[in-house]
């Protein structure tokens, strides 16, 4: 299974793709789609969606896993990057894609196996479940590999109990 990981934003969007194979990882693309601010808002979402785009016509990802939004502080941040969000979910679905959603909390939990967890401890732990000598940078782009290896390991889980039910 190949999954485009995305870690929303308007100024910078961190994106991963991996490719999931019998319970491993390989990193194939990763890094970040970045919107300058001397552009209008309208036109940095037309180049995130763009973006998006082309990089599912090229790998041609089996999935599309995106965080969902958590802020407790500045309201108009909130907004844009929610209309940015969903500039991101049109393109995966407008590029036939299968669109999964999760919230901070599952992704710390699938890829550490504690909710709580500290970004440093996510990234340690992306950086090792990737085989990577260093966390990738910009941070966006390591937390977007994070939501999709949450993805690959939720995806299996769901696959599991289905052939499970089916007794095969």
């Amino acid at each position: 299974m190949i999954i485009l990981g995305i870690d929303p934003g308007y100024a910078t969007v961190g994106y991963g793709i991996v490719k999931y194979h019998t319970n491993r990882f390989m990193p194939i693309e990763y890094g970040a789609i970045i919107t300058g601010a001397e552009l209008p808002f309208a036109e940095r979402l037309v180049k995130i969606y763009d973006a998006l785009t082309e990089l599912m016509r090229v790998y041609k990802p089996d999935a599309m896993a995106v965080e969902k939004l958590y802020f407790n502080t500045n309201t108009k941040t909130a907004i844009g990057v929610a209309e940015a969000r969903g500039c991101i979910l049109l393109s995966g679905c407008k590029s036939g894609i299968p669109v999964a959603e999760y919230t901070p909390l599952q992704v710390k939990q699938s890829v550490t196996g504690y909710g709580k967890a500290e970004k440093s401890q996510v990234m340690e732990m992306t950086r090792v479940m990737l085989g990577f000598d260093k966390v990738p940078k910009p941070d966006d782009t390591a937390d977007a590999l994070a939501v999709a290896i949450c993805h690959a390991h939720s995806a299996s889980s769901s696959l599991s109990k289905i052939r499970e039910r089916a007794g095969l």
